[in-house]
């Protein structure tokens, strides 16, 4: 006979709540509000995708909302940047499965950005200008380390960019968190935005094997020329301060609007790494788990309207803590019985059931605004 356990609502509540308590700073003692009060608020508001004032005027037991504000507000300063983001690497730690493997890992490394519409310049000193999208040229930007091991993937580091900073220095401080965390990687996977020669030095020196996605540029010369043929190959390529490094040229086949198969290239640096075209590709696109988990994170986002970019990075945060959790919920209770190594089912535990279960939990405790006052008696026109 196999005995059943349940994992409830207020199981996945107190995980969740206790992972970001325990590891982030937020000391509140109000007459009407708390810091639990706080995390269950920003929560709720998280996996609905809801403002903090909505999920106040949702949740009957709770502070209002400028009160809420106001204790965020307070507790979150830009100065303290550098402090919360060692506070949220933390947070996505603790959710590290305990049989998890950290020697020779996948690693994709990536940016991501939240359009930003602050006016002043102190605000827009704290993002970063890219391509107009979203009406706005301004960022909130991060770099985020992804791990992959078996059906576990995790965000374990993760920093907050400033305008000034180095793509290579913003590499080194992720991979120097991941080994503080005793994860060596076996390949790192590279957006394009670490396409630098700086970067294919460092890591070429450290002997590290990656692939990075490299942007084809120029009309005639320039890596554009080296999509030339029918098929794909490995090349080495010299760039304009000489660095030398090893490409492989991808020729893909895609259909264009017309549904017609046409051919596409795709260029990588290769690092300390002998494969053929294909396999760089195909082991590539192992990366896009990373793009996964931020399809995750915008669907576990609060919405706000702040202009102060530690409330911001705060939200964000707390979205990835939530998708690690989930993660590591999954990994413990989800997996089959079974001889060798027990899979993950897929069925059992899916992340829209995770955020529901949240959300109960947290209902369950304050409850919610069921009705509102009138002057007319519902019974007189509603049939």
């Amino acid at each position: 006979m196999i005995l059943e356990h349940r994992l409830k609502t207020e199981d996945i509540r107190e995980q969740t709540v206790r992972t970001l308590s325990e590891n982030v700073t937020m000391n509140v003692a109000g007459y009407r509000c708390d810091t639990t009060m706080i995390w269950d608020i920003l929560l709720k508001a998280s996996v609905e995708r809801v403002s903090i004032e909505a999920t106040c005027a949702d949740l009957e037991g709770v502070a209002d909302s400028n009160t809420v504000r106001e204790h965020l507000n307070e507790a979150l300063h830009v100065a303290d940047l550098r402090l919360q983001e060692v506070e949220m690497n933390n947070a996505l730690a603790a959710s590290i499965p305990v049989d998890m493997g950290r020697i020779q890992v996948e690693v994709a490394i990536d940016f991501h950005d939240e359009p930003f519409y602050g006016k002043t310049a102190e605000v827009k000193a704290m993002t970063c200008r890219g391509q107009a999208k979203k009406g706005t040229t301004h960022f909130i930007r991060i770099a985020s380390a992804y791990v992959i091991w078996r059906q576990v993937r995790l965000t374990l580091a993760v920093v907050y960019v400033l305008p000034n900073d180095e793509t290579l220095d913003i590499l080194q401080r992720l991979l120097s968190r991941l080994k503080m965390l005793g994860f060596s990687a076996k390949v790192l996977y590279l957006d394009k935005g670490f396409a630098s020669t700086r970067v294919i030095r460092y890591l070429t020196g450290s002997h590290q094997p990656a692939i990075i996605a490299c942007p084809i540029r120029g009309k005639d010369k320039g890596t554009r020329s080296l999509c030339t043929g029918r098929s794909s190959y490995r090349t080495t390529y010299t760039f304009t301060d000489g660095t030398l490094a090893d490409l492989a040229a991808v020729a893909t086949l895609v259909p264009d609007k017309s549904g017609q198969r046409r051919r596409k290239w795709v260029l990588f640096i290769v690092i300390h790494l002998d494969w053929s075209p294909h396999k760089v590709y195909d082991d590539y696109r192992r990366r896009f788990g990373i793009e996964c988990s931020y399809r995750l994170l915008r669907q576990v986002r609060a919405s706000t309207t702040s202009p102060n970019p530690a409330l911001r990075f705060f939200l964000l945060g707390i979205g990835l803590v939530l998708v690690n959790t989930w993660v590591f919920l999954r990994w413990v209770f989800a997996r089959a019985l079974g001889r060798g190594p027990r899979r993950v089912d897929p069925d059992r535990f899916r992340f829209h059931r995770f955020t529901r279960f949240l959300i109960r939990g947290i209902e369950d405790i304050y409850g919610v605004i069921s009705s509102i006052p009138t002057h007319r008696n519902p019974q007189s026109v509603i049939y």
